[in-house]
């Protein structure tokens, strides 16, 4: 029970890595505040994982989603011991379609809004020496050329990371990131039979573009998750790690 009687919020967690991060701290003996914009798989979890999990629906780009978030889970658990920004919002995009509305609602919702989150959570981290987690990406470092918005949100998030870990580390909050290369989460599978793959289509990769033969999942996720949240992994702080099957870049799309 590495995580016995510790509050944690895990935005975006009605599913995927989200989902299994929040599942991974239930069982470890937290009490998880679940955020998320999608209901009824949030309800669903919430029936799955037991009274120690409450939910929380907000929508990331309000501008007071992240103190609303952070009063659900001091009113539902009475304090907070961790959060984990994991919310993301992934568009396609590249440099001549990008528009000023379109950077601007990828950055609120994958910089901004963690940003404000720890913001408005800081009280309660300092007052119980608590931890941060970011889930950032390996496009942190370049990233895909159709992913430019995003990319550039997630190497925001890695320095933001770093300063912050620098700069909190006095006062006992740890912030922390690691960063998930290809996972196969439910959001992924669809999204890749929209792009015209058959389905079971992750059985078939070759090597060349998973080198263990098969995808990472949102459950592995959950578990590198619960270290960071632990502490096991005091001191540490300003750590970004890479959890991928490629090279520090990240994985080549057009082995896909």
């Amino acid at each position: 029970m590495r995580l016995q009687n510790k509050v944690i919020i895990v935005t975006g967690a009605t599913a995927g890595i989200g989902g299994a991060i929040a599942t991974a701290c239930i069982r470890e003996g937290a009490k998880v505040l679940v955020h998320g914009i999608n209901e009824s798989e949030g309800k669903a979890l919430i029936a799955k994982l037991g009274e120690n999990a409450k939910l929380c629906i907000a929508d990331l780009f309000s501008a007071n989603s992240p103190q609303l978030i952070v009063e659900s889970a001091i009113s539902h658990f009475g304090k907070i011991d961790g959060l984990v920004n994991n919310a993301a919002l992934v568009e396609r995009s590249t440099l001549d379609a990008e528009t000023p509305e379109s950077i601007e609602r990828t950055l609120q919702v994958n910089l901004k809004a963690p940003f404000f989150l720890i913001q408005a959570a800081y009280k309660e981290l300092v007052k119980n020496k608590g931890s941060v987690l970011n889930i950032g990406s390996v496009n942190a470092y370049a990233g895909e050329s159709t992913l430019l918005a995003y990319s550039i949100s997630k190497g925001a998030m890695q320095t933001m990371t770093r300063n912050l870990a620098n700069a909190q580390g006095i006062n006992g909050v740890r912030v922390n990131q690691i960063n998930p290369g290809w996972v196969l989460t439910e959001r992924e599978d669809r999204d890749q039979v929209k792009k015209g793959l058959e389905p079971g289509w992750h059985q078939r990769l070759e090597r060349e573009a998973i080198p263990f033969g098969a995808m990472t999942t949102s459950a592995q996720m959950g578990e590198a998750a619960i270290y960071w949240l632990s502490d096991e992994s005091k001191p540490f702080t300003g750590s970004v790690v890479d959890l991928e099957q490629f090279s520090i870049i990240g994985r080549n799309p057009e082995k896909l």
